[in-house]
């Protein structure tokens, strides 16, 4: 009776065990630790608003770091969004933000304190313009919000630095031509219809609040047209960073759109500073990459995140703690 499998030489089995071991030692360098010691110590790591994508992604990943890393203790900051993230994070009042790439831009362009020291440690996901109305509103363009009551964000939020650029694009003062409301994504649903007549968002896909908003009331989405957006983006400096696309209709089930919105997009980046320990930024990005599927199972936009594209942090350079990590899963 012949043997079920083929007898292989002493070369060729020597081959193939070689081949095992390797595969073998590429899955545990995959699963298991970077080094014998997981970094340990205080991080502050500033996310954004309650009922906003940066809070709720900062809390999962901060449960995925404590499974990495269990040593490393993390404190979440809610702050008001991009524009004060970058800021915290260049002056060292935190080690690690998200924020929108025009924000980061700006506070470069303007040579904010410590804006040189800023570095990336992953491109995450795209931020959606979300210009909000009742569905019985007159607004159907931007250039309608003129005179009426509109949210465009906190100050120091990316919010407010989006809004403000759209609007101006399409011919509005925000201080003249509309009277202007800074409530966020944790305020603004609340007063839809009564004290506001329209509001900004620009957060991941969907976001909790609107979606808890499109689950009680009647909305809308105004498209931000191409045009306007083609205005932004040949401007240059932060605004190359917008790019023209569609709010999907499935984006908010609750909500019946007969079809996709148009919008613009601009990408989120997780930064730090130069000065941060490379062990423990090479620890973090590991984490990052690793708890995509995790974290996507809760926020939608953060399955988005992959490892060919996280290293295009621009406008700031990688961190050389990042860069270590994705030569050494380079394929």
């Amino acid at each position: 009776m012949p043997h079920p499998f083929p007898r292989l030489s002493r070369p060729q089995a020597l081959k193939t065990a070689a081949a095992t071991l390797v595969a073998l030692a590429l899955l545990l360098w995959w699963l298991l630790p970077l080094g014998e010691d997981p970094p340990s110590g205080t991080i502050t790591f500033s996310t954004g608003t309650r009922s906003g994508v940066y809070q709720k992604y900062g809390d999962l990943l901060n449960n995925a770091i404590h499974k990495d890393m269990p040593d490393l203790k993390v404190t979440l900051k809610d702050t008001a969004g991009s524009q004060e993230n970058v800021r915290l994070v260049a002056t060292g009042k935190s080690d690690f933000a998200i924020a929108a790439a025009d924000a980061v831009e700006n506070y470069l362009q303007k040579h904010g304190p410590g804006a040189g020291q800023l570095r990336g440690v992953a491109r995450l996901y795209d931020d959606y313009v979300q210009l909000v109305v009742p569905a019985d509103s007159d607004i159907r363009t931007v250039k309608d919000l003129e005179g009426k009551r509109v949210s465009i964000g906190a100050p120091n939020s990316g919010v407010r630095l989006i809004a403000n650029r759209v609007l101006e694009a399409a011919g509005l003062d925000p201080a003249k031509d509309i009277q202007p409301r800074a409530n966020g994504i944790n305020t603004g649903p609340k007063l839809l219809g009564h004290e506001l007549d329209a509001f900004f968002w620009s957060g991941g896909l969907p976001t909790d609040g609107l979606r808890t908003l499109a689950k009680r009331s009647a909305i809308r989405f105004v498209p931000i047209e191409p045009s306007l957006v083609a205005k932004l983006h040949a401007e240059g400096e932060p605004t190359r960073y917008y790019r023209a696309t569609n709010m999907p209709a499935t984006a908010y089930p609750s909500i019946r759109n007969d079809s996709a919105v148009p919008t613009m997009a601009v990408s989120n980046l997780l930064i730090t500073r130069s000065d941060l320990d490379p062990e423990l930024v090479e620890w973090l990005t590991r984490t990052v990459i690793r708890s995509r599927d995790r974290i996507g199972h809760d926020v939608h936009s953060a399955q988005l995140v992959d490892v060919r594209t996280a290293i295009y942090t621009d406008p700031v350079p990688l961190h050389d703690g990042a860069r270590r990590y994705y030569r050494s899963v380079k394929p």
